[in-house]
């Protein structure tokens, strides 16, 4: 007599618990990485967008979308300190002339009079041209800048305002925003509410939980067959 014996489980059971959990884990780390961007200027949150058929595609159903909500202004009175009041960002230009979209207005000049970010990127005008003043002044807050971005140089000499250009504020695809939301003396603060995130990462951590124990109790149902089929 031939005694045939074999196992037979849901391996897909198995496989969504751990998709699940690795999908847990990756919108925790979303939430972590907006806890870590609250202090920094300008940052806009990101929120977890999960697609469609999750349960089969695992992690490559998640994907994030940016929050562009105006963060908190603060007011600093430095005169190269801008924020935007509206939505929008200021263009800038990298070393390998690419460019790049920011919110943080913290900028600064060099001695050449170009208007650049703490990283020494080049701020743009509407033009699409670097921005530079026509001359150093000895004093920065000679540096006026309108509501509309125009800024400009006072002399006190001729008592009025040597124009240098207009910087270009655009929305997320590139496209030029005309608005007066240009402050000067103001910088702004991430989007982020700690409390939200805080309540938000506490409900995937449950699922997490749930989740882990879903497959350790998958797990130990396997390895109890297993013994059991060689005990016969």
């Amino acid at each position: 007599m031939k005694l045939a014996a074999g196992i037979n489980f849901d391996a897909q059971g198995i496989a969504q618990s751990i998709n699940a959990m690795q999908m847990d884990m990756d919108i925790m780390g979303i939430f972590a990485e907006n806890v870590v961007g609250f202090d920094k200027t300008g940052y806009q949150r990101k929120e977890a967008v999960i697609s469609s058929f999750a349960e089969f595609m695992g992690t490559e159903a998640l994907s994030y979308a940016t929050d562009d909500q105006v963060g908190r202004l603060a007011l600093t009175q430095k005169p190269l300190d801008i924020a935007l009041s509206e939505r929008g960002y200021f263009q800038v230009l990298n070393q390998d002339n690419t460019i790049e979209l920011t919110r943080d207005g913290r900028f600064k000049i060099d001695k050449d009079g170009n208007l650049l970010t703490q990283t020494n990127q080049k701020v743009l005008s509407k033009s699409g041209m670097p921005i530079v003043l026509p001359c150093v002044p000895d004093s920065i807050d000679k540096i006026k800048i309108g509501l509309d971005g125009k800024i400009g140089v006072f002399d006190s000499e001729k008592r009025g305002l040597i124009p240098a250009g207009t910087i270009g504020v655009v929305s997320s695809d590139g496209t030029l925003v005309s608005s007066n939301c240009v402050r000067q003396g103001y910088v702004e603060s991430s989007n982020v509410s700690l409390e939200k995130e805080y309540i938000e990462m506490a409900n995937y951590k449950r699922s997490f939980e749930a989740n882990r124990q879903m497959f350790k109790l998958q797990n130990s149902k396997l390895s109890s067959a297993i013994s059991r089929l060689g005990q016969v």
